[in-house]
């Protein structure tokens, strides 16, 4: 009798039930919590937007608002003290296993949800019984599951369905997504890393390094081998009405270089500004292969010296203590490298000018262009004339 539910399935049917209904929550998450609420990145019907409030209300006991308002919180104090759960700053062993309670913790913190939870839901159902009922969801969902699969299956997949988002969302998204990885934009100023390419399991959130790099795109895949299963859910709904998507990522484009930039290159280049930094990253390793090449055979104490800063030089974030005397003397008998260095960091300096005025970073890239065709470095000139062809989609 305790195996007696409305469902009689074999030990395997059990578990692919478990997985079926877990996945639905991570879609949930994935597609209403954070693409949708948090960074309104598409709209949503209002009933696929009441169906995963309700499912989340009944596996999770999530309030929207506190999930927004601290997800908008992690971007907007990314991997420093008052970011809510990053590993750079409370480890990692912390934020993987003991998530939950660092999210539990923000979610009492009034300033949080004042500042950063506006424009989530806030009609009857919610201020009613979502909000002030948020843990009533999941002894319903235990009821219900007892009554489909029985007693004991009932019980361990219960104890499945509310234990899934605080492992994988909370402690793996939040703890691995920003410690192991690889990283397709490294110019974003923080430590979040893909996890791998393929986002199945939990939704296509593994692709963190892509969403800190464009926070409101709907479509976290950026490469080709990349897969984003939130995507594909995203897209059947927008095929049956249910959903509109708002905002993806910018996609290059390009057109024959202009004699001289003009304002449609400087927004151009502003808006795909980390496909240009990873062109940039290209142009610089050609720089770094044709001096290490050149040293070689001129003094071979500084080609070794070349090759030991390489993920330094590459990098290019300021460098430290021994590491930055040594990297002086390396870019002071490298007048390429130390023009490609130097450049890196104005072009980086256009989009991060908040007080200049749209005319004086129009001068600045057009004196940037112009030095870079006058230095003399090949992969310098040749990368100029590569962005003077941006183009507005």
């Amino acid at each position: 009798m305790l195996f007696s539910g409305w469902l009689d399935l074999p030990w395997w049917g059990y578990v692919l039930a478990a997985l079926a209904l877990t996945h639905i929550t991570i879609a949930s998450v994935t597609i209403y919590l954070h693409r949708c609420q948090a960074h309104r990145a598409l709209e949503l019907h209002p009933v696929a937007s009441h169906f995963f409030r309700f499912w989340l209300w009944l596996t999770t006991g999530m309030v929207t608002k506190e999930w927004a308002a601290i997800h908008r919180k992690h971007h907007a104090k990314v991997e420093t003290e008052e970011d809510p759960h990053s590993p750079q700053v409370h480890g990692i062993n912390r934020v993987l296993w003991l998530g939950v309670f660092l999210y539990v913790k923000e979610a009492y913190n009034d300033e949080t949800l004042q500042r950063y939870g506006h424009g989530t839901p806030d009609d009857w159902i919610e201020r009613k019984v979502y909000t002030p009922h948020s843990m009533s969801g999941v002894l319903v969902l235990l009821a219900a599951d007892l009554l489909v699969f029985g007693v004991v299956p009932g019980a361990l997949i219960w104890l499945t369905q509310i234990a899934w988002i605080p492992f994988w969302a909370a402690g793996v998204i939040n703890g691995v997504g920003h410690f192991f990885g690889y990283r397709n934009y490294d110019q974003v100023p923080d430590a979040s890393t893909n996890i791998v390419p393929w986002g199945i399991l939990i939704g296509g959130e593994e692709l963190h390094n892509n969403h800190h790099a464009f926070a409101a795109s709907a479509k976290l895949s950026s490469k080709w081998y990349e897969f984003d299963i939130g995507w594909m859910y995203i897209c059947i709904l927008e095929s049956l009405g249910l959903a509109t998507v708002k905002r993806l990522a910018p996609t290059p484009r390009f057109a024959r270089p202009k004699p001289a930039a003009d304002l449609e290159t400087l927004h151009a280049v502003i808006a795909n500004r980390y496909d240009v930094l990873s062109r940039y990253a290209k142009s610089f390793r050609r720089t770094y292969a044709e001096e290490l090449e050149r040293l070689r055979h001129w003094s071979p104490r500084d080609a070794e010296l070349l090759r030991s800063l390489k993920r330094a030089l590459m990098r290019g974030q300021a460098a430290a203590g021994g590491e930055a005397t040594r990297l002086a003397e390396v870019l002071k008998n490298s007048r390429a490298l130390a023009t490609a260095v130097a450049m890196r960091h104005e072009l980086a300096a256009l989009w991060e000018r908040s007080n200049a005025s749209t005319e004086q970073l129009l001068r600045q890239l057009q004196d940037w262009c112009r030095r870079a065709e006058a230095s003399g470095v090949a992969p310098l000139v040749d990368f100029s004339q590569r962005l003077r062809s941006y183009a507005l989609a």
